[in-house]
Parts: C-alpha cells; structure tokens; sequence
C-alpha cells in the first residue's frame, strides 16, 4: 500500500532530481523510494568470501618481498610508453 509523504528539499535538488528522473525513464517517486530502500535493506556481511574465491585461495604464490604497488607501477609505465 502506498501512503504519501511530505519532504522539504532545496529547489536546486529538486530540479536536479527530477532531470535524472526523467532521463532514466523512471518516476521521482520511484527514485526515492528505490534510494530508501537500497539504504534500509540488511546488509550482508562484508567480510564473507564467495565460494569461488575460497577455490582459488593458494593458487598463486609470490616472493615474500614481491611489492604489488612497484610492479603495477612498472607495468604502467611500461604501457604507456
């Protein structure tokens, strides 16, 4: 069941809404409700690892003084050369 709502929201938001609205085909009301309820869902918890991922756990070892920052850094600038 639907019920009414009254929100007091600065003017320049509401335009902008409403043209985001719009531009996606999909009705103010349904924004904000869509928005309200992404925020009010239950969250899972963030720390679970899929299954897939736990398969792959132990697949790759590296050198212990392996640094992932300075290799992503060589492979940059090796691709932009």
């Amino acid at each position: 069941m639907d019920k009414k709502l009254t929100l007091s929201l600065d003017r320049s938001i509401i335009e902008k809404a409403k043209s985001y609205a719009k531009a996606n085909n999909i009705s103010l009301s349904k924004l904000i409700e869509s928005y309200l309820a992404s925020l009010t869902k239950p969250s899972s918890p963030k720390d679970e690892i899929s299954p897939l991922v736990k398969s792959l756990s132990g697949v790759i070892t590296m050198d212990k003084d392996f640094d992932e920052n300075e290799a992503y850094t060589d492979y940059l600038i090796e691709k932009y050369k």
